[in-house]
C-alpha cells in the first residue's frame, strides 16, 4: 500500500528532525500527493519550507517514485 511505503520513509527521516525537536505526521496520500504536518520546533520554524520541499519531499519521491508531491498542511 503507497500509504505504508510513504510511512516508511517518514520513519527513517523522523530522528534526524526530532534532533531538532521536531517531527512530522503523515495526514495522508491521495492521488500522488502526499499530506503532512511539521510538528514541535518544525511548525514555526521559517526553515520548515526547505526541509518539506529539499529534505522530505525528496527523499519520500526517491523511495516512492508514485509520488508527484508533498504539502503541508
Amino acid at each position: 500500500m503507497l500509504e505504508v511505503r510513504v510511512q516508511e520513509v517518514i520513519d527513517e527521516l523522523r530522528p534526524a528532525l526530532q534532533s531538532d525537536g521536531g517531527d512530522v505526521e503523515l495526514v495522508g496520500v491521495e492521488a500522488g500527493v502526499v499530506t503532512l504536518q511539521l510538528t514541535g520546533a518544525c511548525s514555526g520554524c521559517p526553515m520548515s519550507t526547505m526541509t518539506l520541499k529539499m529534505g522530505i519531499e525528496r527523499a519520500i519521491m526517491q523511495k516512492v517514485p508514485e509520488i508527484t508531491e508533498v504539502v503541508a498542511v
